[in-house]
């Protein structure tokens, strides 16, 4: 519910002249809200409706700036239509069209003195609407109010942003919690105020672009996308937030975009505290976006008192893979927006669309090569046939090759490239380039992180391959996807208890999470618990998974016709893209040479599940039989 009775509404433009008329209101007695008391913490969007539905009184400045901004509109048009609009008018302009029917007080001539007749009439036109009664009188000054929970930069920009940072570090204000570290930080995702759900993608976007920039920064340690956006909707109080994410600090805003304008308000908040310590508002042409995404970080890096290194000076578009292009900005985003939907065919295709109108208005536009790398390579996996699957594989090493050239600086192309080597070529050695790049590239990306973490624990590296993924999961602490990889790579290293430890986790986070029952189960098989490993598998909906294991399981337990039906079950439902899995059981069966056919034909499909070769517990009865060398020797793993 709303806590004051007055809503100011105005251009950040005459923010000094608003300033005055909030402190000769307060002083009145009367109780105003705007922007700048926003709570740290809070999320604009909530707490702006329901002050502006609460108020009594939406005063609202008229300027030569204000007249031209939607938000101002909106939230004039809110206090015209409830009768409970105060207009004023700080340069002598005219309200817009649409207010000319109501009488605008004008503080032209006074700009904004305590004493002068406009402002009187100010405060009775106010205290008009509190039910016609007067309000305690107070003395009228001249003087700047005390913000009180704010420290608010007037004018906008960089410079603004970077010097009232910089004295905010200085001062000692932003100290970090004791289990975080000083220059954690968490980009929560930014509120769309634009009245229109979906604009969703474009403030998705926005914040995670923001993210991107302060994450090639090596100084910080920035939560990863999926920790953060667990706290979308979430009512929590920054405090919580930042000792869930384990952060120092919380960035948050809002994001407005219509006829060509957006305007973002950002907020930085101490996570000990949960109190906000700068904010700022820009309303700028759609054509800065990009500037201000990179004026943030910088005014971020200043706060937290780190500078962005000996990069700083470097094209960013090289390291980001980014453009100039509002088209084909806008159409990446979209294409992002669905691509993390993630499904089914359909919804990968339609984001590949997007990826390919972005290219087509930019051809020299990294990001979306290295995403529709990524988007051809779960196509690929997850819906080919084995012709098929070559091919998408093939382009998608071409795409990913392709933005590495754009942007050499860009983790995510390399990224992209590693895996389209990986698993779509099988190529062993050749992936080790691509994933090392993307890494040493990577300052705080999860998902270099995690993929380069998997690398390294199926090529057999498995003490970096720990110590990375243990890192990954501290900077996405909320992401079940990681835990599962951190199980899959200790199971791996046949750390079996750690693994369902691990996989657990994932589940706590996420229960309906994919594949992570038969991970455990797995687990289970190998320390010889047949019941829990059951009881697991019984709970796996990925069938690949639940057929492999039980086929597994019934042998173990001498449930022969059990283990027949299961694996016949496994060849009707997945075919030729379970041929890998085919050979796990066989060799579990003891079925030695039919186990070496069956990956024999894996290979020359380019059957993906090979990656897993090197240290899979369930091959381990192929071991000593000198074709498994061999196999590993084809393959590139020794």
């Amino acid at each position: 519910m709303a806590s004051h009775t007055v809503f100011l509404s105005y251009s950040r433009k005459d923010q000094k002249d608003a300033l005055l008329i909030v402190e000769a209101l307060e002083q009145a007695g009367f109780s105003v809200w705007w922007d700048g008391l926003l709570e740290g913490g809070e999320r604009f969007a909530n707490t702006t409706e329901a002050e502006l539905a609460g108020a009594q009184a939406v005063v609202v400045l008229w300027s030569k700036t204000s007249i031209t901004s939607h938000w101002v509109h909106d939230e004039a048009t809110r206090g015209r239509d409830s009768g409970r609009l105060v207009p004023i008018s700080l340069d002598g302009s005219d309200p817009p069209l649409g207010f000319g029917q109501f009488q605008c007080i004008d503080l032209s001539r006074s700009k904004s003195k305590p004493d002068s007749p406009g402002m009187q009439k100010i405060l009775k036109a106010v205290a008009a609407l509190h039910d016609g009664e007067d309000q305690p009188d107070a003395p009228l000054v001249s003087s700047p109010p005390r913000i009180g929970r704010r420290n608010v930069l007037l004018g906008g920009g960089a410079v603004a942003l970077l010097a009232g940072g910089l004295s905010v570090w200085q001062s000692g204000i932003l100290s970090s919690g004791d289990a975080a570290t000083p220059s954690s930080i968490a980009v929560l995702p930014f509120a769309n105020l634009s009245g229109d759900p979906e604009q969703v993608y474009f403030s998705d976007g926005l914040t995670s672009e923001i993210r991107a920039q302060l994450s090639r920064n090596p100084l910080l340690q920035i939560v990863g996308q999926t920790s953060s956006n667990n706290f979308r909707d979430h009512q929590v109080d920054a405090k919580t937030i930042a000792q869930q994410l384990g952060v120092s600090f919380l960035l948050d805003g809002n994001v407005q975009k219509a006829a060509g304008q957006f305007k973002i308000a950002t907020d930085l908040i101490d996570g000990r505290t949960g109190l906000s310590q700068w904010t700022e508002t820009v309303e700028r042409p759609i054509a800065d976006i990009f500037k201000v995404q990179s004026e943030i970080a910088a005014a971020v890096a200043a706060a937290l008192s780190v500078t962005l290194g000996n990069d700083a000076d470097a094209d960013p578009a090289k390291q980001t893979g980014g453009t100039e292009n509002i088209a084909a900005f806008d159409a990446f985003l979209r294409g992002q927006d669905l691509f993390e939907l993630h499904i089914d065919e359909t919804s990968e295709r339609a984001a590949l669309a997007k990826f390919d109108e972005a290219i087509g208005i930019d051809p020299e536009y990294a990001a979306p090569r290295a995403a529709r790398a990524r988007v051809l390579a779960v196509i690929a996996n997850q819906y080919a046939n084995s012709i098929e699957r070559v091919k998408l594989y093939d382009e998608a090493v071409a795409e990913a090759t392709r933005a590495t050239k754009i942007a050499p600086e860009f983790a995510a192309g390399y990224n992209a490239l590693g895996y389209g080597l990986f698993y779509g070529r099988l190529d062993v050695k050749g992936a080790r380039t691509p994933y090392e790049k993307a890494y040493s590239l990577a300052k705080s990306d999860v998902d270099v992180f995690s993929r380069y973490a998997i690398y390294c624990a199926r090529t057999g590296r498995f003490e970096e391959a720990y110590r990375v993924i243990e890192q990954t999961s501290k900077l996405d602490p909320l992401n079940a996807t990681i835990f599962r990889s951190m199980g899959g790579i200790k199971y791996a290293g046949k750390r079996y208890d750690e693994a369902i430890q691990s996989a657990r986790r994932a589940l706590e986070i996420n229960p309906q999470r994919n594949s992570v029952h038969g991970d455990i189960g797995d687990s289970y098989l190998m320390l010889g618990d047949l019941d829990k490993a059951r009881e697991e598998y019984e709970l796996e909906p990925n069938s690949l998974i639940a057929f492999t294991g039980k086929a597994i399981l019934d042998h173990r337990e001498g449930n022969q016709a059990g283990a027949k039906l299961n694996f016949e079950n496994l060849i009707t439902a997945h075919g030729d893209n379970g041929l890998y899995q085919q050979a796990e059981v066989l060799a579990q069966w003891g079925k030695v040479d039919e186990a070496f056919q069956t990956l024999a034909e894996a290979k020359k499909l380019g059957d993906s599940g090979l990656i897993y070769l090197l240290n899979d517990p369930f091959l381990d009865p192929l071991r000593d039989d000198p074709r498994f060398n061999d196999l590993l020797l084809q393959l590139g793993f020794i």
